[in-house]
């Protein structure tokens, strides 16, 4: 669980940032067939990025433990601090957001077929023309959707050719492709936002393909008597969905000059900042001055640990600090959670003097599931620092973490609060 909402706060952030770029640098130029290439190009990237993994060496400056969710000890009343019980509630809501949404798909895909069944079709030159009451002119997939078609009338016809280009250039797979896009980042405003300039591209360039047939000014009256605001299936180009000031101001602007198109370039240096943000794993080397060696064990210390950047060995076996796969007690942090619930006590001492804090304490997972290594990085005095060490001690085996699909010895960090009611 928690992977996957990693992965969708990483992806929705590339998205963001997909967006915005093309919104400030791109989305004036008349490119058309680039400016479309980009965007589905960029957001593919954009999915992409926090999956992929490339592993750059360097020499450990530091540690960066896993850091548990911290624990409420309170005043004869023990509980978990929300962290995961919020993360599963924010899951469950995604869940249902996706469910949501793929059920509009396919009831929106379900409709169309069955007007589509009951429409009347005709063959047009090399195109199928759906002629149904209910549509608005429209292209879907390898149909033109028209409420009724007369090949005489001079509008018509420049509306076929419009929707034509839409088919001719498969624009629906485009939207059938961000409607999954959208079922998997709803929460994401960005993706809607994507999902109208790619939309507006397209309307582009179907204008295009218009008027390079029949004037613009012929064109820009037939957009303005076809204003209606109806409103398509989202897997649809909609002749009249855009805004239609806009659409005849792009038609009106000239070709952007070929220097321009240098503007694309910076693509380049956007998404290898994303993919060096998210896919770039930097992992200690080998060769590392002084090392310090956990050949015998560690008596634990209350009051602050010495946390100089080191690489720490024990058997021969390294310590990770981050790993790919990270630790994680036998059923879940629930159980873990539970476990903390009946057995860690508010000390008797602390109480008496009133002394409330956060203990933060630090362990190592071995490859065998058992932990060790325990030390207080911050304590609070009162027995809570001791009470701490002690719950970890007797503490149930974990499931190991792994790097590189090996099993390894893993450090945590848990944050323990202890507050008087």
């Amino acid at each position: 669980m928690n992977a996957i909402l990693i992965y969708l706060a990483e992806a929705s952030i590339c998205v963001a940032i997909t967006v915005l770029f093309y919104r400030f640098v791109l989305s004036e130029l008349t490119f058309f067939t680039l400016n479309r290439v980009i965007l589905i190009g960029m957001l593919l990237l954009s999915f992409a990025i926090p999956i992929l993994s490339f592993e750059l060496g360097v020499t450990s400056m530091g540690t960066a433990e896993i850091l548990l969710p911290e624990f409420l000890v309170g005043n004869g009343v023990e509980q978990t601090a929300a962290s995961t019980s919020w993360l599963e509630l924010v899951f469950y809501i995604y869940l249902a957001g996706v469910v949501v949404m793929t059920v509009h798909l396919i009831l929106g895909f379900v409709t169309s077929q069955r007007l589509l069944g009951k429409s009347r079709l005709m063959r047009y030159k090399e195109f199928w023309i759906a002629v149904h009451p209910k549509f608005i002119p429209a292209s879907f997939f390898s149909y033109i959707l028209l409420p009724d078609f007369d090949p005489n009338r001079s509008e018509q016809k420049q509306i076929v050719l419009h929707e034509s280009v839409h088919v001719r250039m498969k624009h629906s797979w485009d939207l059938l492709f961000v409607q999954f896009a959208k079922i998997i980042f709803w929460f994401n405003p960005l993706i809607y936002q994507f999902e109208k300039s790619l939309r507006e591209v397209h309307e582009y360039q179907a204008d295009q393909g218009v008027t390079n047939s029949y004037s613009k000014k012929e064109y820009s009256g037939l957009l303005l008597q076809m204003i209606t605001g109806g409103q398509g299936w989202h897997f649809m180009n909609n002749f009249n969905q855009f805004q239609t000031k806009k659409r005849i101001i792009m038609m009106s602007k000239p070709q952007s000059h070929k220097k321009e198109m240098r503007r694309f370039l910076l693509a380049i240096p956007v998404m290898a900042a994303l993919f060096f943000v998210f896919s770039c794993e930097i992992t200690p080397e080998e060769d590392i001055d002084a090392p310090t060696m956990m050949g015998e064990s560690k008596t634990p210390q209350i009051g602050p640990a010495d946390m100089t950047a080191r690489k720490m060995a024990m058997d021969g076996d390294v310590i990770f600090d981050v790993v790919e796969k990270q630790p994680e007690p036998q059923g879940g942090m629930s159980a873990w959670n539970q476990y903390l619930s009946e057995n860690l006590e508010y000390p008797a001492e602390a109480k008496r003097l009133g002394i409330e804090g956060s203990v933060i304490a630090v362990f190592v997972v071995n490859t065998d599931g058992s932990l060790s290594d325990i030390d207080i990085l911050r304590g609070i005095g009162g027995g809570a620092d001791e009470e701490v060490i002690r719950i970890i001690e007797n503490a149930p085996n974990w499931i190991p973490g792994e790097q590189r699909e090996r099993v390894v010895n893993t450090r945590m960090r848990i944050p323990v609060r202890f507050a008087l009611k």
